[in-house]
């Protein structure tokens, strides 16, 4: 759809402006942010991607850093084996990122505070009669059986230990009763 006749603008220049700084920031931008904090703290901006992961011992196509061995050819073999290595003048990023995927890996998951009320609550009043639960009042949003057997199972699987100690609490308000 044409514009209205009259309704641009003409551009005026605006000398004003750092015109260092407005190239500057729109380099910075161009470039992409490196999220993993090693490469990012030993990347050298004068130098290119190739250069930078080859200082580092880090490769740029894995596809030519491990090669699939071709049954045709033998010489090309040969040829490959005596390509020099490149020079890794940064090992210790390559250590670093090396001691960081051999941590164990954290159990971000974790369940709701509610649902560990509720199955506290129901474990407490009913012991395993999972049909009493299904009555109970507290039954807010109306759990089958089975659903509040899985809840309890999920709780047990996620806090083998706070389960440990809860279900001891128990033993021992029973036996106190008794």
């Amino acid at each position: 759809m044409p514009k209205a006749k009259g309704k641009t603008r003409r551009q005026k220049f605006g000398y004003n402006v750092n015109r260092k700084r407005l190239n500057r920031n729109a380099r910075r931008k161009a470039a992409p942010r490196i999220e993993c904090s090693h490469i990012r703290h030993a990347w050298d901006h004068t130098r290119s991607v190739r250069q930078n992961l080859a200082e580092m011992g880090l490769a740029v196509d894995p596809n030519k850093a491990v090669p699939l061995r071709k049954r045709k050819v033998k010489a090309m073999e040969v040829d490959m084996e005596e390509r020099p290595k490149d020079l890794v003048r940064k090992p210790y990023v390559l250590n670093d990122l090396e001691a960081e995927a051999s941590l164990p890996e954290k159990k971000g998951n974790t369940l709701s505070r509610d649902l560990i009320e509720y199955v506290h609550y129901m474990v407490a009043n009913h012991g395993e009669d999972y049909k009493a639960m299904a009555r109970d009042e507290k039954n807010y949003y109306q759990d089958t059986p089975k659903q509040i057997r899985n809840k309890i199972n999920v709780y047990k699987r996620f806090y083998p230990s706070e389960w440990q100690t809860f279900m001891d609490s128990l033993q021992n308000k029973k036996m106190e009763v008794d």
